[in-house]
């Protein structure tokens, strides 16, 4: 639910235009990398999310012992490492929000924060 929150913040009002031109940029200090990687690790913690569902909805019908091993282990390095991504997404965020001006930041100040702040929660969920 959290990398959902944080995608949907970032597509939806991540990135924003001034006034006198219709090109669009990331609300984070311009910074199209903070953007992106917001969404990208959102959208793979979804869908990674899905399929370890999946494979707990499959697991009691799985005979072989190291199958399961197998598959608890990925689980478990999967969880690991996108544990050590949140982080990283989360203090980039918050780096390139600390740096981002106020008079460029007309609407989408809410939703920077709110993936901000889901990022961090996720480091914990995860």
């Amino acid at each position: 639910v959290f990398a959902l929150i944080v995608f949907a913040c970032l597509i939806g009002e991540g990135y924003t235009n001034v006034p006198s031109s219709s090109q669009l940029f990331c609300i984070f200090n311009h910074n199209e990398d903070a953007c992106r990687y917001g969404i990208g690790i959102g959208i793979l913690a979804f869908l990674a999310c899905v399929f370890f569902v999946m494979v707990d909805i499959y697991f009691p019908q799985i005979s072989n012992t190291t199958d399961r091993k197998y598959l608890v282990l990925a689980d478990l390095g999967f969880s690991g490492l996108w544990t050590f991504l949140w982080f990283i997404g989360f203090c980039f965020l918050t780096n390139q929000w600390s740096w981002t001006r106020a008079e460029d930041v007309h609407v989408g100040a809410d939703s920077a924060r709110a993936a901000i702040t889901f990022s961090f929660f996720s480091i914990f969920s995860w």
